[in-house]
């Protein structure tokens, strides 16, 4: 046992260096602490699982584990195997991602949110062997194995897994280096990126989480952590479930963020910590007072995006410390904000420490002065400047090293860096709209809507959003014959639905006469609108938000 910087005064956390995987983390934390809760589903009615809401403890979460595991085992699966899990926000998700791990199995979560052609392609890209889905998924990924040419099996979680079409590859036993997920973040260039992630990395990133301390320490055995963002990403999948397991705390699982009841939810799950996307907090803010608001034992809350004007007002009214961080899937560990005096009236996210190291750089790789905006770009002290950072995008070894270009992690995130080493996020430096917490490739949607006989040319970036951060705006050069009025605009954003998850969908479009670009006719999306200037205010811009949810 260590100690964990930050953790408090006579507490002793184990930070993962002796274990060889995740399931050799969780069965020691189930053997030493087996009445401790490890998941809960808070109550809600009418919800087709868990209306009652739910506990599991550590100790019956291992019996269902090794159970689940020698189903997969019997059923021929092993290292080298992937499979993809769409299980929702449900403690399913864990109970088969430890269980296959325990037999060097590697998943690949897949947002539910995801259309046919985008599950077909994660599966085909990851070659995944088996696909296990909750029974409401059940006809959709038949649709998809059929059309991949039945690449994968397929069955709904709770029933025997069906032999794979191969067999496992091998490779030995388990290890810390062995690959234990592939998560899909999007890239700049069109197609999600699978990030390829090994044993290494889920230990080493829940171990950073746990031992950053300050306002969101985290006390052994003690901690509730109510996380209502979604599964299929590093946050709620990876990070804190695994702080959470080598503190033998509990992690409190929504189906999604409900905010008339997330005061009482809280309450009912006896949460002690949240996590939060930048929606989140005015949300919150927005709905009527109530008694449960200052009733419930939160002490923190964690996520990315508060907006600096109502941060103070925030956690004035909740009684919660709401602390920024950084963070990305490709890194794993987290920067944080949470040591006082805390920065909340900037976009602070905290200073480098343990051995993590950061610069703020130009294009030529300079650094630039403290206060002056750059390139963030991260690596880890020592030999191994790539230590638990993800393995590599899979199948793309250029962009991996294009990445890590010079030795470092290039971010591809705007920030500032104080004398004091405290950074703050600007902006976004890549193609990317941050849209509720999803990321979203600009290059994804243009090559969706380049095809509408309306379009001629077409150029997507981020609008600003009150409650989501960014939302889609597509800016259109219309082909001859069409007009650029609202129908028009409402046609071409109906003619991907069906296409494209809801969410990438467009919700703004705005015609224009023409789109700027360079000598080799590359749109320069930073000319589109003048600096400072409104997109959403153009006379031609139509705000598609109120239909995006509707059935075209």
């Amino acid at each position: 046992m260590t100690e964990a910087a930050g953790i408090g005064p006579g507490v002793t956390i184990d930070l993962g260096a002796a274990f060889s995987s995740v399931f050799a983390a969780f069965a020691a934390t189930a053997r030493a602490h087996p009445g401790n809760a490890y998941l809960a589903v808070p109550p809600r009615e009418g919800r087709d699982y868990d209306a009652a809401g739910s506990e599991l403890t550590y100790g019956t979460a291992l019996r269902e584990i090794l159970t689940l595991s020698e189903h997969y085992y019997r059923a021929g699966y092993g290292p080298g195997h992937r499979v993809a899990l769409m299980l929702d926000n449900r403690p399913d998700h864990f109970l088969h991602l430890i269980a296959l791990n325990r037999l060097g199995v590697s998943v690949v979560p897949v947002n539910p949110d995801y259309l046919h052609d985008e599950i077909a392609y994660l599966c085909t890209h990851a070659e995944v062997s088996l696909a296990i889905v909750l029974a409401h998924h059940f006809g959709r990924i038949a649709k998809v194995a059929a059309s991949c040419g039945g690449s994968f099996v397929f069955a709904v979680a709770g029933e025997s897994p069906p032999a794979p079409r191969r067999p496992a590859p091998g490779g030995g036993a388990p290890g810390r280096t062995s690959e234990a997920a592939i998560l899909y973040t999007s890239g700049t260039t069109g197609r999600p990126k699978g990030c390829v992630l090994d044993n290494e990395y889920f230990l080493a990133s829940g171990a950073w989480y746990a031992a950053i301390g300050g306002r969101i320490a985290l006390s052994h055995g003690q901690e509730r952590v109510q996380h209502p963002l979604p599964l299929f990403h590093m946050n709620a999948g990876i990070i804190t479930p695994m702080a959470m397991l080598l503190t033998a705390n509990c992690m409190i699982l929504p189906d999604r963020f409900h905010a008339r009841t997330w005061w009482a939810d809280l309450i009912a799950t006896r949460a002690t910590a949240f996590h939060y996307l930048g929606i989140v907090p005015p949300v919150l803010m927005k709905q009527p007072a109530c008694a449960e608001e200052r009733q419930h034992a939160a002490r923190w809350g964690l996520g990315a995006g508060i907006d600096p004007a109502i941060h103070a007002a925030f956690e004035t009214r909740f009684g919660v410390a709401m602390c920024e961080v950084w963070g990305m899937t490709e890194t794993g560990r987290i920067l944080c904000d949470a040591h006082e005096p805390r920065q909340i009236t900037t976009r602070a996210f905290g200073r480098p420490f343990g051995g993590f190291e950061a610069r703020v750089v130009d294009d030529r790789e300079r650094d630039v002065a403290p206060g002056q905006p750059g390139e963030l770009i991260v690596r880890m002290t020592g030999e191994n400047p790539r230590a638990g950072f993800f393995r590599g995008y899979l199948k793309d070894e250029a962009a991996t090293e294009e990445a890590w270009r010079c030795g470092w992690f290039h971010s591809g995130d705007v920030v500032c860096q104080a004398a004091d080493g405290m950074l703050s996020f600007v902006e976004r430096k890549k193609n990317i709209i941050r849209r509720s917490g999803e990321n979203i490739s600009a290059a994804e949607v243009e090559n969706a809507l380049i095809d509408h006989p309306a379009i001629s040319r077409v150029a997507v970036l981020a609008a600003p959003d009150e409650l989501r951060e960014e939302e889609v705006m597509a800016c259109v050069v219309l082909s001859g014959g069409h007009a650029p009025i609202e129908a028009t605009a409402r046609e071409i954003a109906a003619s991907v639905h069906g296409r494209l998850a809801l969410y990438k969908v467009p919700g703004w479009i705005v015609f224009l006469d023409e789109l700027p670009t360079t000598g080799t006719q590359k749109v320069q999306k930073g000319l589109i609108f003048a600096k400072g200037e409104d997109p959403r205010q153009h006379p031609r811009a139509f705000d598609l938000r109120p239909f995006k949810a509707r059935k075209p």
